[in-house]
């Protein structure tokens, strides 16, 4: 898949709908202090259009930041124990985003190895939880301004190839192919299905 070049600057970049701006993010460096990530993977998530987004039933107190404008931290905990980020894209007032799901450290290696001693290379940003605790980022940083920080989006060249699949563990819009990711990239989490429903 081509990606065509978007106008220089972070707004311009996330002003479209999410699986437009999603594959454009990928090589943008996100940086949290001295440690910085440049992006391998992510997901679009379109809000009250899409039944695997959490706005999908409209905004609420946790939600609301998704709703705009775009630039902003979405962060949210994943079963209770693993922070997890997005980036909010598309039009103020509709509810859009991008789960940042996984990135390769290229500044801050000594940070996020005492952040996370037990894990290899490949693994350090592998995944959305593992990439908000090597950058450490916490719940507390939802709504930051990208632009401004603490947490900060730099944009990069845009991607020459980028491969497409479907959205992991996910069971809302399971066949929407709107995860996208670098390839050849060691980083990128392994596709896996939702998990069968147990009956009551």
């Amino acid at each position: 898949m081509a990606v065509s070049p978007e106008p220089s600057g972070l707004l311009p970049l996330l002003a479209g709908r999410p699986e437009e701006v999603a594959p454009l993010l990928l090589g943008a460096v996100l940086r949290h202090g001295d440690v910085a990530l440049r992006l391998t993977e992510v997901e679009a998530y379109a809000g009250q259009d899409d039944p695997g987004s959490h706005a999908y039933r409209g905004p609420t107190p946790r939600t609301q930041v998704m709703f705009g404008p775009a630039g902003r931290l979405y962060t949210y905990f994943s079963y209770g124990m693993h922070v997890c980020a997005n980036v909010v894209v598309g039009q103020e007032g509709t509810a859009a985003a991008v789960l940042l799901r996984a990135g390769e450290v290229v500044e801050g290696h000594e940070t996020v190895r005492r952040r996370r001693p037990r894990s290899s290379e490949r693994d350090l940003a592998r995944g959305p939880a593992r990439l908000c605790q090597a950058l450490g980022i916490t719940l507390e940083h939802g709504g930051a301004d990208l632009a401004a920080g603490p947490v900060t989006l730099e944009p990069g060249p845009a991607p020459q190839h980028v491969e497409t699949g479907p959205r992991v563990g996910l069971r809302g819009a399971p066949e929407r192919p709107w995860r996208y990711w670098l390839p050849g990239e060691p980083s990128v989490s392994t596709y896996r299905p939702a998990a069968p429903r147990r009956p009551r």
